[in-house]
């Protein structure tokens, strides 16, 4: 705007001293110049067209030619120029070697003066200037060529002396060319136009129109054509400003360029002022100004209707109204003149709008008490109609799409906005009714899915029984939840059901956010999110308070609770985008969940996710969930201390929270559970101990889980107090641990504490079975060892007892006979001799030789047999 305006005057005085220099032949004749002159009782238009230049070029003549054709009105008429051909050589702006100027503002005949005549633009090329209308009564073209010879055909056109009355809209003020005042008294109707209209409208151009009425009298203003130059849409340049009073300092009704198209104004009492303003410019726009028409009466609708009631009239219209909230409010509204007989052929519209901005959001609610407007024979509303927009058509435009659309006598039912906006158009057509009474409500819009609480509170309730699943979402949610608002939300499943709910987003404000592993629980002290199982007595338990970007891990209501609430919390300061999450209805699982366990009586043990050390999966298709519910439970006085050896589930605490899929821990104290997810846990978060004798670990992978590789955690019953352990107390730990699980391979010590696994090799006891199947394999082997040793001592005694009996030459007797002999030679007593010899002799012989019988004997025996 600001270099337009520095080229404007830079370029006007050249542009001026140029006209100057070229217009100085003209001033003193040319043979091509010519006149066209009204006069009475002769032809009021012609024809007009360029020169026949042919003739050779006098002495001392330059080749350029240049030629002035005069247009004069008579008096009260102007000139109308018509262009049908044109075809000058050259391109605009330049123009360089033809060029036709047009002077429409020439307030005498003396066209000597035009070096100070506002220049009314240069035209060549194939473009004809579009219609001319004198400001004045005279109006000039200056054509200019640098050839020698010109032919008719470079340009041509129609001229006319019009009446100059239908530019007088009223009574004029003295030498302006186009400010008028209207008085009800002279006219009430007429004509408005712009001071060249339909030609292009000048430059530099100032206009009023007052309007002038009597009391209670109002004026209609209707635009049938309206063309100005558009800037921008605040109307920088040429514009036309409508006042809501008898002069420009009243209130504004609009301000209006570019092109309009059913522009129709009313006032609000019975004066009205109308200013037309163009600028001086080098710009060469071609628009024609505007037209309308006028009108005073006291048949417009009276406006005492819509103050009474709250309302604003909307200035410019004739019965147009606006309802704004105040948070809330509440009120009525009617047809005009209600309760008597409405205003045949009248149209009012009604915009009921409530608050919306970054912290508020309502919506209309909108019931009937009264409605009469009569229905045709044919049983459509084709005469008198009230239409109903309840989605923001008006913004587009879009009338034509409306809600409802009501006539008759019977009452419309209840109707609420979708947004905002609620719009109502009355039409009361040519038969009269008592029309409408009708009360709107503004209501605070949530935009939630759900059933509300009756009353307006943000509060929703969900139901198995109405539906099994679904979302849910912060107020206003993807737009920022509005400051200082309480929102519930209550799920109810039936008694055999549980319900889950999973987190898509989350970005609630924390300005105390953790950074190092998300905000949770108490870290959440200006907006938050809280979830509580709920169960039958009244009492419900946290499972977690929630802010920041750390989103709640998948949950499950608990078997035995009848569902779970959600509460989001915003304080009076800044707010974020909130949530949104689905909830579904599921089959109550077993209370140990799809893979968990009850564990007890013992004195340590492991969990690991399922499918460990493989990746473990989400829930079956068409389920919410997978959930292990694990309950350890160790003596009373006694502690449960729980360390992770590997941790892997999907989930980012810090950026994203655990939406996926979550560990929860419960320590057995009252508070919510400790809830974990990450690729791997910090340092401090791998070992956890209970507050008494028992814990719950719960693991939860939603259906949207990728799946990771999970965890193997190992738990161990630790004394209550250390001090004084009589068992075996860790190193590092101090946990005092069972004597027994001294290098039993698992680290009962807890996290970086291996020392019950030190100095095992030498002292390791061996197992009950092993030390059984050890001794009986020891035995076996040292009976095996006596039965063979004694066996070859008897092969030995037999064979020495043959080799005395050859020495002595003995006759050759058996060996029983021999043997007996001996037997009963001798002190032996039979009891020592074995079974097999002793059953053979005689009892006296028997006991004395059983005594004497060796040891190897029985062995030897015994092998043999075998």
């Amino acid at each position: 705007m600001a270099s337009s305006e520095a080229g404007d005057v830079i370029w006007r005085p050249l542009l001026v001293l140029l006209l100057f220099f070229s217009l100085l032949p003209l001033f003193s004749g040319s043979e091509c110049d010519r006149s066209f002159v009204s006069r009475p009782n002769a032809a009021q238009n012609g024809t007009f067209e360029a020169p026949l230049l042919s003739a050779p070029l006098k002495p001392n003549q330059t080749q350029s030619r240049q030629c002035i054709y005069t247009f004069i009105a008579g008096p009260r008429q102007r000139v109308e120029l018509i262009f049908t051909a044109f075809a000058l050589r050259g391109t605009p702006p330049e123009c360089i070697h033809e060029y036709l100027d047009l002077y429409v503002e020439i307030r005498d005949s003396n066209v000597s003066d035009l070096i100070n005549t506002p220049f009314g633009g240069r035209y060549c090329g194939p473009i004809a200037p579009r219609r001319r209308i004198s400001l004045y009564r005279t109006l000039a073209l200056g054509f200019f060529t640098d050839k020698n010879t010109t032919y008719p055909e470079l340009f041509a056109g129609t001229y006319a002396f019009i009446n100059d009355s239908d530019y007088e809209v009223g009574t004029p003020e003295p030498n302006t060319p186009c400010t008028f005042t209207v008085h009800t008294e002279v006219t009430r109707t007429g004509n408005i136009l712009s001071p060249t209209y339909p030609g292009v409208y000048p430059k530099d151009l100032t206009c009023s129109y007052q309007f002038i009425g009597k009391p209670g009298q109002r004026i209609r203003l209707e635009f049938r054509d309206f063309d100005l130059f558009f800037g921008g849409p605040h109307c920088p340049f040429d514009y036309v400003k409508v006042y809501d009073g008898l002069t420009n300092e009243s209130a504004t009704i609009g301000t209006f360029c570019g092109q309009q198209r059913n522009l129709v104004l009313y006032s609000s009492e019975s004066s009205l002022f109308v200013s037309f303003v163009t600028l001086q410019r080098t710009a060469n726009t071609q628009n024609r100004g505007f037209k309308g028409i006028f009108e005073f009466s006291e048949s417009f609708v009276k406006l005492d209707f819509i103050s009474k009631n709250e309302g604003e009239h909307i200035r410019g219209s004739e019965c147009d109204q606006k309802i704004l909230s105040k948070k809330e409010s509440e009120g009525a509204v009617y047809s005009p003149n209600y309760p008597f007989p409405y205003i045949p052929k009248i149209v009012c519209r009604y915009f009921i709008y409530g608050m919306q901005d970054m912290q508020h959001l309502e919506r209309v609610r909108l019931s009937f008490d009264k409605f009469e407007i009569p229905r045709p024979p044919n049983k459509e509303c084709t005469d008198g109609y009230l239409k109903i927009y309840l989605k923001g058509q008006e913004t587009m435009d879009a009338y034509d799409k409306y809600d409802y659309e009501f006539c008759g006598d019977m009452l419309p039912p209840q109707v609420v906005s979708d947004g905002p906006r609620l719009v109502m158009v009355f039409s009361s057509g040519e038969v009269q009714g008592r029309g409408f009474k009708a009360k709107y409500k503004f209501e605070t819009e949530y935009r939630i899915p759900g059933t509300p609480t009756p009353g307006g509170s943000c509060s929703f309730t969900y139901r198995s029984t109405s539906r099994k699943r679904g979302e849910f979402n912060s107020p206003r949610y993807p737009s920022n939840y509005p400051s200082g608002t309480n929102c519930t939300y209550i799920f109810i499943a039936t008694p055999n059901e549980q319900v889950n709910i999973v987190f898509d987003h989350f970005k609630v404000r924390a300005d105390a956010a953790n950074t190092t592993y998300g905000s949770y629980g108490h870290y959440c002290q200006e907006d938050w999110l809280e979830i509580y199982n709920m169960y039958k007595d009244g009492t419900e338990k946290l499972v977690g308070r929630y802010c920041g970007v750390t989103a709640p891990g998948p949950v499950e209501s608990n078997r035995g609770a009848t569902g779970l609430k959600v509460l989001l919390h915003s304080d009076d300061d800044g707010v974020f985008s909130g949530f949104k999450a689905r909830y579904m209805f599921e089959v109550a699982k077993s209370i140990f969940g799809d893979c968990g366990s009850n564990v007890s009586s013992q004195e340590f043990g492991v969990i690991t996710s399922p499918n460990w050390p493989n990746n473990y999966e989400g829930p079956e298709r068409g389920l919410a969930s997978r959930t292990c519910n694990w309950y350890l439970s160790v003596r009373p006085r006694f502690r449960i201390v729980l360390h992770f050896e590997s941790f892997a589930v999907e989930g980012d605490p810090q950026n994203r929270g655990c939406p996926a899929a979550v560990v929860r821990i419960w320590n057995g104290g009252e508070g919510p559970p400790l809830e974990l997810c990450g690729e791997k846990l910090p340092q401090d978060r791998t070992q956890f101990t209970s507050e008494n004798h028992v814990m719950r670990v719960t693991f939860i992978s939603a259906d949207k889980s990728v799946g990771a590789v999970g965890f193997r955690a190992v738990w161990t019953e630790v004394s209550g107090s250390p001090a004084g352990c009589d068992q075996f107390q860790c190193v590092k730990s101090g946990f005092c641990v069972s004597e027994r699980l001294r290098c039993n391979g698992v680290d009962n010590c807890g996290s970086e504490d291996r020392s019950d696994e030190t100095n095992c090799e030498t002292e390791a006891p061996l197992e009950p079975l092993a030390m059984l199947g050890a001794c009986v394999g020891g035995a076996g082997v040292l009976a095996l060892a006596l039965c063979v040793w004694c066996h070859r001592k008897r092969r030995r005694r037999r064979r020495q007892s043959r080799r005395r009996r050859l020495q002595r030459g003995s006759p050759g007797v058996g060996y029983r006979g021999s043997l007996a002999g001996s037997v009963a030679g001798s002190n032996m007593a039979p009891a020592s001799l074995p079974p097999s010899l002793a059953g053979s002799l005689p009892a006296s012989l028997a006991g004395s030789r059983r005594s004497m019988q060796h040891v190897c004997d029985h062995y030897a025996s015994s092998v043999d047999s075998v």
